[in-house]
């Protein structure tokens, strides 16, 4: 069996919330491969997206792309002025939107998102109050939001501890790379497998995801 890694060291310091190191320590011995993938790695960094709105509207743009791509959209999305609000988005026409780089249906998206948010329906303040499922619901039930994007907004906007996006591709990819296994885990497998490293799914997936920038030599920063 692999070494247990001291889990305390393994985070950028300062940037995590304060359930990361007993994660950290708690995943040491749920599965010491995937607690010990920043001594492969490099040290964990410790990323992180707005709440509520803004954030959302980054995880829309990087929905079916690159990561690079997505990235280059935000920048220019983020650029029109008002855009990252609800109400200022709603003021800016579709040429805008579509000269940022977002397609006609991401358009429809955005907008949707914007006007539920501009109604008062959902808040920064009133998905952080809300439990890892209901919030889940919340978010996907926006048209063009599906349980990944609500996911990875939980994971990323809102520290949740214990969120796994068994939809992911990288993740499945990552722990198939990581543990030799023949194939990707199907979404099914990879939940049941995730379902080992409760609750502390939300480390389990950062890790991974780590591991399969390190495996692939893309960059560590913000995806």
């Amino acid at each position: 069996m692999a070494a247990k890694p001291n889990a305390s060291l393994r985070v950028l310091a300062g940037d995590a919330p304060d359930w990361a190191a007993p994660a950290l320590t708690a995943l040491a011995e749920l599965d010491p491969l995937i607690a010990a993938i920043p001594e492969r790695a490099g040290m964990l960094p410790w990323r992180r997206r707005e709440a509520g709105f803004p954030g959302l509207l980054r995880s829309l743009c990087g929905q079916m792309i690159s990561n690079q791509a997505a990235t280059a959209i935000w920048g220019r999305l983020a650029s029109l002025p008002g855009a990252t609000t609800p109400e200022g988005l709603l003021a800016l026409n579709d040429e805008a939107l579509r000269e940022a780089g977002l397609s006609r249906p991401k358009c429809r998206h955005a907008r949707a998102l914007a006007e539920v948010f501009a109604a008062g329906e959902l808040s920064a303040e009133g998905l952080a109050a809300l439990p890892d499922e209901a919030a889940v619901a919340a978010i996907a039930a926006i048209p063009g939001f599906g349980p990944w994007t609500a996911e990875v907004h939980l994971l990323f906007g809102l520290d949740r501890p214990d969120i796994f996006p068994s939809g992911d591709l990288a993740l499945a990819a990552s722990l198939a790379a990581l543990r030799g296994l023949p194939g990707r885990p199907s979404p099914k497998e990879l939940a049941v497998i995730a379902h080992g490293w409760r609750p502390w799914r939300s480390m389990a997936a950062r890790l991974l995801w780590h591991h399969w920038r390190h495996v692939t030599g893309r960059p560590a920063g913000e995806g």
